[in-house]
């Protein structure tokens, strides 16, 4: 298959994207872990738990600087392989991307220095207060970039305008307060919490098959099979939410999703296994779960869910009255104004001005969507269909992993209230093996909800072909080539790096409570013979 350029751009996005959301994830959780840790050690004073916080907190820091790196770099490819995109929309989706950087990466940045250099030099309160201010502006960071990529899902308080030919803010509270965005947000980080606890439980009860740091390994995990059993749970009824508000917003994806070509009369179910035929537009061997798509949907047992082909007919008339937009457009734009056209076109492009992008869908067949055939429109229609095979599997085992964390996490918090996880070595091996697992589950997570959306880079408003700079397809594969080199030679430097970290384990703390530090008053000292 030959890449065009437009390929090429998207395949160097999302390797960056997909590397570097390896990092956030964990990113997320520790800083929440270690605000929990280092609160317990504050309430008790047992140094275990100082321990605790500085050995998680070194894996913590080694995970944080290669997350920084990766995430400056993505931010650069917006102007360099998406310059028309940061032209036309740079507005709306600049605001919360500098917003991230002013008010939540600079608290991170700032405070994380302080909680690795400040434990001698704070009170215990005072460095609680900055590990708390890190695991705020972790979540800060994500809440930002989250606003910025629901806006890209369901486009709210902006417009388009003639004078500028750019899309502009209208209304930034609803920016902001995006039902998208916000979902996408507790989800996400919900995510990073399961991803966390994961991590944990799984090195932890490495620990303890070892034999090595037995007290510290149980309290760990103890707090990760807590913690994560509540993020598991969370990321499931979030993720239900996410569902809901995708049939909302963007049905096409749902459709695409379920392998749904015909629409599903209420209430809808819910196919758990298939094997989707796009030549056939029908999925094979499908085995169907009665009402429970309407219910996760529709919140309703009348609504029916629409498919791939009735969702198809109706882009074809988005794709016509867009057209409609698009002619008048280029009226108004020879006259000058708006205002300066005969009002009969000014009605005409305010009557279709919101399908303006669906006629960009026509460029990749003509030059003037004006002058596209009724086959030109019809292949443009079906564009609007993402391939159904990949989503449908990659969204099902997404689930599949999501049910499996809960159940883990579960039986671990119940053998940590029974202070019984030694006895069973086999489930210690099955915390060590899955310690992955959440990770495969983000980029799954990732992979439906960006390549779900296509062909929008806006949903609605941008096609991804017309969002691409002006750039040589040998240029980008140059670059992909040069990002893949040195992100898997930073891969290779962070795993060795937290795998020397795990492999040497906790150190004994050297500060002031140290528990073998200072001998009982009580207690005499056992003096040898000379």
């Amino acid at each position: 298959m030959e890449l065009d350029i437009v390929d090429l751009s998207r395949l160097q996005f999302a390797i960056t994207a997909l590397y570097h959301f390896l990092f956030v994830p964990l990113t997320l959780g520790l800083s929440v872990l270690l605000a929990i840790m280092e609160t317990v050690y504050v309430m008790t004073d047992r140094p275990i738990w100082r321990q605790m916080t500085k050995f998680w907190g070194t894996l913590f820091g080694i995970n944080f600087v290669l997350g920084v790196a990766t995430g400056i770099v993505m931010e650069f490819q917006f102007g360099m392989n998406w310059s028309y995109y940061s032209h036309y929309v740079g507005d709306i989706f600049g605001a919360p991307l500098a917003i991230e950087g002013l008010m939540a990466f600079f608290l991170e940045a700032t405070f994380v220095g302080l909680f690795f250099f400040g434990w001698d030099r704070m009170s215990k309160r005072g460095h609680l207060v900055a590990t708390y201010a890190v695991a705020a502006g972790s979540n800060f960071s994500a809440l930002w970039i989250l606003v910025a990529n629901g806006w890209m899902q369901n486009p709210v308080g902006s417009a388009f305008n003639v004078d500028t030919m750019r899309m502009e803010v209208t209304d930034f509270a609803a920016v902001i307060f995006n039902p998208v965005a916000q979902a996408k947000f507790v989800h996400t980080v919900s995510a990073g919490y399961v991803t966390a606890s994961l991590f944990v439980l799984g090195v932890s009860a490495w620990y303890i098959l070892k034999g090595r740091h037995v007290a510290l390994a149980r309290r760990s995990m103890t707090v990760a099979a807590s913690f994560g059993l509540a993020a598991s749970l969370s990321v499931v009824v979030l993720g239900d939410e996410s569902g809901y508000l995708t049939t909302e917003h963007q049905k096409m994806k749902l459709a695409s999703m379920e392998a749904m070509w015909e629409t599903e009369p209420a209430p809808a179910s819910f196919t758990l296994f298939g094997i989707p035929d796009e030549s056939k537009r029908e999925t094979l061997y499908a085995v169907h779960i009665p009402y429970a798509m309407g219910i996760i949907g529709t919140r309703s047992l009348d609504t029916p869910i629409e498919g791939i082909t009735e969702l198809v007919e109706s882009a074809k008339g988005h794709i016509r009255s867009g057209v409609i937009a698009y002619d008048a457009l280029k009226t108004i734009r020879s006259a000058g104004s708006l205002d300066a056209v005969d009002p009969a076109v000014r009605t005409a492009f305010e009557d279709n001005g919101e399908y303006l992008g669906y006629a960009l869908l026509l460029k990749r067949y003509v030059d003037d969507p004006t002058e596209a055939t009724d086959a030109d429109i019809e292949k443009a229609a079906w564009d609007t269909a993402p391939p159904s095979l990949p989503l449908f599997f990659a969204f099902r085992l997404m689930v599949g992993l999501g049910f499996f964390f809960i159940l883990l996490t579960g039986v671990f918090f119940y053998l940590s209230a029974r202070r019984t996880m030694e006895d069973r070595r086999w489930l210690l091996w099955v915390a060590v093996f899955a310690t992955p697992l959440p990770w495969l589950a983000a980029e799954l997570g990732w992979f439906v909800a960006e390549f779900g959306r296509q062909p929008w880079i806006i949903e609605g408003v941008l096609p991804t072909a017309a969002a691409v700079s002006s750039l040589g397809a040998g240029t980008v594969l140059l670059t992909i080539c040069g990002f893949v080199l040195i992100y898997t030679v930073l891969f290779i430097i962070e795993m060795s790096l937290m795998i020397a970290a795990i492999r040497k384990g906790p150190q004994p703390d050297d500060g002031p409570e140290q528990d073998h530090a200072r001998p009982s008053p009580t207690t005499p000292k056992l003096v040898p013979a000379e």
